[in-house]
């Protein structure tokens, strides 16, 4: 996940990593991210709801081939770029064949052509685009639009402008130049609860990847079959303390 607005990325792949049952195999050691240790944010019951978490771990499914970078706190300012640069290296050294960031961005701040259909947009790197972009196009999925550079003065020039993204934008343009696939899939969202964004995103991210299959037969609707983690219990704190009153 990139930590961006309302934390979309990060509680999809909570339930990702919760509905796969994926195991934990590591921790990824940066000095970029804001130190944090809690409990066991997957516990299913009590005798492993003690193990401690961190800012950021590494799950693994070696049946889906498929791993995961959980990121849980917020980047310490101006360490976005070395981040990127060891997370991208550890990409190559692993011979990682594809990236998926899970991302989103300020509903607030998109242009008129943003506003229109869906609140789900993707980028795809130069790589990726030959071996997937047609699927994308079986999909009708929109890619993320680019806007004006200066709106009103010259509107010919297109930027990609992902406000409140986060990395997003750093980390795609970086593996565009490294030869990377990198794919970034992304809602538009306002800060609150984000869980039914995180629902969206998820369910997203499975019509691509099958990650789960549809009980149902609307194939893009697997929401009911995504496992909420126990963690997420404590979204918004533990409630009132009952002597205020």
């Amino acid at each position: 996940p990139a930590v961006s607005v309302g934390n979309v990325g990060q509680l999809a792949t909570d339930l990702v990593i919760s509905t796969l049952g994926m195991t934990k195999v590591g921790y990824f050691y940066t000095d970029c991210l804001v130190p944090m240790v809690g409990n066991n944010p997957y516990a299913t019951a009590e005798d492993n709801s003690m193990e401690l978490s961190i800012n950021a771990e590494v799950y693994s499914l070696p049946s889906k081939k498929l791993v995961v970078l959980q990121i849980r706190s917020p980047f310490i300012k101006n360490k976005y770029r070395p981040f990127c640069q060891t997370l991208l290296s550890w990409v190559k050294s692993s011979k990682c064949a594809r990236v998926v960031l899970l991302s989103s961005s300020h509903a607030y701040q998109r242009d008129d052509e943003q506003l229109l259909g869906t609140p789900l947009r993707y980028l795809l790197t130069p790589d990726l685009e030959k071996a997937v972009g047609s699927l994308m196009q079986e999909l009708n999925w929109k890619e993320m639009e680019k806007v004006a550079a200066y709106p009103g003065i010259n509107d010919t020039e297109k930027v990609l402008h992902i406000p409140g993204g986060g990395i997003t934008k750093l980390l795609f343009t970086e593996s565009c130049s490294k030869g990377i696939q990198m794919a970034v899939l992304l809602k538009f969202c306002s800060e609150g609860d984000n869980i039914p964004d995180a629902f969206a995103l998820v369910n997203y991210l499975n019509e691509w990847l099958q990650l789960i299959k549809s009980e149902s037969n609307n194939s893009t609707d697997t929401s009911s079959q995504w496992k909420i983690p126990s963690s997420w219990r404590l979204l918004f704190g533990s409630g009132l303390p009952p002597a205020l009153f």
